[in-house]
């Protein structure tokens, strides 16, 4: 059953972490769907504009399909992930995806939240999810790009603001990378900060 990112975070928050997959292939999509039945775990699908570039959306939406037939007991959101604003869009017409990500954390502030609110408008009106991302890491996640000098970490305080401006259901931040990592303790604090003030779900990527 395919249900929005926000139905899963809301049922998980506080007891237990939902876990996000990317995946491109038939193989993928069938290990996938066994090992999280297997542990009983709802699921997120993350497909980005790589993944649809290289299997096209169609021959992914169908393998999506596909496997919930074979396997109906499974729960799970079909997400975009790191999207642009067009990529969100046709994901969001497309009637499958349950949840989007407007990767807008090139932009300004300002920009990024009036970026991110058009997604939100559009995809609340069919019911889908809506993560942005505020905050850039340096290196390399597909084909973005960010070198050392333009990365910025997030601040707790413009989190909540974004959220509160935005209207998105989730926000990915910056707060280190594999190469500077931060102690879980100011990870936590981070967390805590963050979301607890802005009384929504925070999608967290501390990597």
């Amino acid at each position: 059953m395919i249900v929005t990112t926000k139905d899963l975070f809301m049922l998980a928050y506080g007891k237990y972490a939902v876990g996000a997959y990317n995946i491109n292939n038939m193989e993928q999509t069938l290990g996938l769907f066994q090992g999280c039945l297997q542990s009983g775990s709802p699921f997120i699908i993350q497909l980005s504009k790589g993944a649809r570039k290289y299997a096209n959306p169609r021959m992914l939406e169908a393998m999506m399909r596909a496997a919930e037939e074979i396997y109906p007991e499974s729960i799970f959101a079909v997400h975009l992930d790191h999207g642009d604003e067009e990529t969100c869009y046709s994901c969001i017409d497309s009637g499958f995806y349950s949840s989007v990500m407007i990767d807008a954390s090139h932009e300004p502030f300002d920009k990024n939240v009036e970026i991110t609110r058009r997604i939100v408008e559009r995809a609340h009106a069919k019911g889908l999810s809506v993560e942005a991302e505020l905050g850039m890491l340096g290196g390399v996640e597909e084909d973005i790009k960010v070198d050392e000098k333009h990365a910025m970490l997030t601040d707790p305080e413009d989190a909540v603001r974004f959220v509160n401006l935005s209207g998105c259901d989730s926000l990915a931040v910056a707060i280190g990378t594999v190469t500077a990592l931060i102690s879980l303790a100011a990870r936590r604090a981070y967390i805590s900060s963050a979301c607890l003030k802005s009384k929504k779900c925070c999608l967290v990527f501390p990597w």
